[in-house]
C-alpha cells in the first residue's frame, strides 16, 4: 500500500513550500492539490491554482509523486492541459500524476458558463475529454474533431518525461466512469459513496468501496485489461472521515481499506478549521509507522 497527502492550496510561500518539503521528508509517496477556482468555504480566502503550486513543488521536492486531483473539463481545454502537463512532468523529472474527472456544479462552472451541462453531456464530454489528452500526450501531433472538442494538427514538442505519457488517476464512480479508467488509467480514484457531500467514519465507507472495487475489477475483464495493473486509490476527508483521528484510527483504516481493495491512501493535511480540521502532531506519528502500514 502505498500513502499520500492532499495539500488544500491555500498558503502563501514560505508556508506552502514547507507543507509539501514537510510530506516527501515524512517519507509519503505522493502529494496531491485540488484544481478549482474557488472551492466551498475558501471563495473569499486564499486560493491558488493547480499548475503554479503543482510547477513550484516539483522545484521544491526531489523523490516524491505529485499530483493534481483533478483536472476537469470545467477549467481547460484538453490541448491547454496537455502543454501545461508536460511542462510540469519535466520540471519533475518525470514525477507528474495526471488526476482527471468530469467535474461537477459549482463556481467553477457558475464562473465561466452561462449554460448548465446536464449529467449526460458531462458524462460525454469527459469521455471525449480523456481520450484526447491521452492522444495528446502520447503522439507529436495530433488532429481531433469531437462534439465537444477540437484539435487541428496540435504540435506537442517535448512530450512527456514519462513514456508513453504520464500515468493518468482518473475519478469515477458508474460504470462508464470505470470504463474509462480500465481503458486509460493507472489509477482508479475514489472518495467513497457518490454524491454524499458530509464526512462519516471510515467504516461505513467499507461497503461502498467493496462495491466499487468489484464493479471496476468486472469492467476490467470486460475489456481485456488484467485489474491488477490499475491502482485503486482512496481520497479520505470529503467523506471518508476517521481516518487520521489517532496513529490507531490510522493503522486500523489502512488495513481495513486494503482488505478492500485499496492500493493508495490520500489523507488531507490538517487544518486548524473546517475543512478537515486535525493535528498535524498526529500526522507525524503516523509517519513514523509508514513502512509497516506500507505492508499491510
Amino acid at each position: 500500500m502505498r500513502f499520500g497527502i492532499m495539500i488544500v492550496p491555500e498558503d502563501r510561500w514560505p508556508a506552502a513550500r514547507e507543507k509539501w518539503r514537510r510530506t516527501e521528508q515524512m517519507g509519503f509517496d505522493h502529494a496531491w492539490t485540488y484544481d478549482h477556482l474557488n472551492w466551498r468555504a475558501f471563495r473569499a480566502k486564499d486560493w491558488f491554482t493547480a499548475v503554479p503550486t503543482l510547477t513550484a513543488a516539483a522545484v521544491e521536492t526531489e523523490r516524491i509523486g505529485l499530483g493534481v486531483l483533478v483536472a476537469s473539463p470545467n477549467l481547460r481545454h484538453p490541448v491547454s492541459l496537455a502543454k501545461d502537463v508536460t511542462a510540469i512532468d519535466d520540471i519533475a523529472d518525470g514525477r507528474l500524476i495526471l488526476g482527471l474527472g468530469s467535474g461537477a456544479e459549482g463556481f467553477d462552472s457558475t464562473m465561466t458558463r452561462r449554460t448548465h451541462w446536464s449529467r449526460r453531456e458531462r458524462t460525454e464530454r469527459f469521455a471525449e475529454y480523456v481520450r484526447l489528452t491521452d492522444r495528446l500526450l502520447r503522439q507529436p501531433v495530433t488532429s481531433f474533431d469531437g462534439r465537444y472538442y477540437l484539435a487541428d494538427e496540435v504540435h506537442s514538442y517535448p512530450l512527456c518525461r514519462q513514456q508513453p505519457r504520464v500515468p493518468f488517476a482518473i475519478a469515477a464512480s458508474g460504470a462508464r466512469g470505470m470504463r474509462l479508467v480500465a481503458e486509460h488509467g493507472e489509477y482508479w480514484v475514489t472518495t467513497g459513496e457518490p454524491n454524499r457531500f458530509a464526512s462519516a467514519p471510515y467504516d461505513e465507507a467499507l461497503p461502498v468501496l467493496r462495491q466499487q472495487v468489484e464493479a471496476l475489477e468486472k469492467i476490467c475483464v470486460e475489456v481485456g485489461r488484467d485489474p491488477a495493473t490499475v491502482s485503486r486509490l482512496l481520497v479520505c476527508g470529503p467523506t471518508v472521515g476517521g481516518v487520521l483521528d489517532s496513529p490507531d484510527a490510522f493503522a486500523d483504516a489502512a488495513g481495513k481499506f486494503a482488505e478492500a481493495g485499496i492500493t493508495d491512501v490520500v489523507v488531507q493535511w490538517p487544518r486548524p478549521d473546517e475543512p478537515f480540521p486535525g493535528k498535524v502532531g498526529i500526522l507525524e506519528k503516523v509517519a513514523e509507522d509508514l513502512d509497516r502500514h506500507r505492508i499491510t
